[in-house]
């Protein structure tokens, strides 16, 4: 369990740009992505490889994640998620984040079986699906039986900073077999609560939106701008989760 001191701060970025501002504003890692206003999915093997030029690979954490709308797939999307592992792995990346349900709630072990072993020696994410599964301390046991090395949860809440009481469960049960890492919503002024939960590291965005102004039309939608990494939101989470 953590004390009140420095824990480690992993960014949702979406671009290379992304990845080298928050790394250069504290970030220990990344969390490779693309899409995050839909939950997040699999950024383009151009997008990796670029990030992993940009920045040291080991500090990128790529979220495979074949479509939004829930956690339950299909062998062909299971097919999927595994050849995306295996290019991931192999340009070198920290690991990767994954997630996968029965129609039941429960964690699909044989799917999370399947992508461990396509992980071989890097870490393996289980992300916010934990949240969604009908009891997380439940899915948690059945995650670190799995291999599963870090599980990125929100307590159950919308927000992590309103799941703390079960981050502190998890974290309790979790007794260091495999990191608790907090992220959904997080402020960098929820970080100390957070930790006092005793999670292992925060999850943010940190991010805003730019080129709201930018041309548009048929087939491109209307103009609402992309996200891009704040520097400034960055820092201020490093600063709170090293107090």
């Amino acid at each position: 369990m953590s004390s009140l001191s420095s824990v480690p701060v992993e960014i949702a970025v979406q671009d290379a740009v992304g990845a080298r501002s928050a790394l250069a504003a504290g970030a220990q890692r990344l969390e490779l992505c693309q899409a995050l206003e839909v939950g997040g999915l699999t950024p383009s093997l151009g997008l990796i490889q670029a990030t992993c030029e940009a920045v040291d690979p080991a500090a990128v954490f790529v979220l495979v994640r074949p479509r939004p709308g829930g956690f339950v797939y299909s062998d062909e999307e299971v097919d999927v998620v595994t050849a995306d592992i295996h290019a991931c792995v192999s340009r070198g990346v920290g690991g990767v984040v994954v997630g996968a349900l029965d129609a039941g709630g429960a964690v699909d072990t044989k799917v999370v079986q399947r992508w461990r072993d396509a992980t071989g020696d890097a870490t393996l994410v289980f992300h916010r699906a934990i949240d969604a599964s009908r009891d997380p301390l439940e899915s948690l046991a059945l995650l670190v039986d799995a291999g599963v090395n870090r599980v990125l949860t929100s307590g159950g809440a919308l927000r992590a900073i309103d799941g703390v009481e079960t981050l502190a469960a998890l974290s309790a049960q979790a007794n260091a077999r495999v990191e608790v890492m907090a992220g959904g919503g997080v402020s960098p002024t929820d970080i100390p609560a957070l930790v006092a939960a005793g999670v292992d590291a925060v999850h943010l965005s940190a991010r805003h939106r730019v080129g709201e102004d930018a041309p548009a039309g048929p087939g491109g939608g209307t103009s609402t701008g992309h996200d891009a990494t704040d520097v400034a939101l960055v820092r201020q989470a490093v600063a709170f989760a090293s107090r």
